[in-house]
């Protein structure tokens, strides 16, 4: 075999509003727990749904991104990489696992009306620079003509079967 591959792609809602640090070297963090649901039914023909969490873990510029336009319900599209952590219990000694998913990229899936106004930035805030501004425009809003759109019908040339 040759390489690896280690990449996770989720779509699902915020379970609380994101949680934001800043680590001892300025660096921002921001975690947030992530729903999935799926359903199915048993053999009796019960529809069985099913609630999966995943932890999140986003840095710098996205995780910036993700405190100011996220919150509890958010519809998200996330894609990272899985990460394992561990840690000794000061207390009993134990030692704990987490597995995460750290984040790389976002989308949000809601519609404008679904979701909160942007906050302003601050009076002091230096704006940002243009290629500040076209690294993160895969994280922007959409325009309103984009999510006010009706979806279109493939043509039937298009269809793949």
């Amino acid at each position: 075999m040759a390489g690896s591959l280690n990449k996770v792609m989720l779509i699902g809602r915020l379970g609380a509003d994101p949680e934001a640090r800043q680590t001892t070297n300025g660096n921002t963090v921001v975690t947030f727990n992530l729903a999935t649901d799926e359903s199915y039914k048993d053999r009796e023909g019960r529809k069985i749904e099913r609630t999966e969490w995943h932890r999140i873990v986003v840095w710098d510029r996205l995780a910036e991104i993700c405190k100011q336009y996220l919150h509890k319900g958010s519809l998200i599209y996330i894609e990272g990489r899985l990460q394992t952590r561990s840690w000794e219990d000061r207390d009993t000694g134990k030692k704990n696992y987490i597995t995460e998913i750290v984040a790389t990229d976002m989308t949000m899936l809601d519609s404008r009306s679904e979701r909160s106004a942007p906050s302003l930035p601050a009076v002091n805030a230096p704006a940002a620079s243009a290629p500040e501004m076209a690294s993160a425009k895969t994280y922007d809003l959409p325009p309103k003509s984009v999510i006010d759109a009706p979806p279109s019908e493939p043509a039937s040339d298009d269809l793949p079967f």
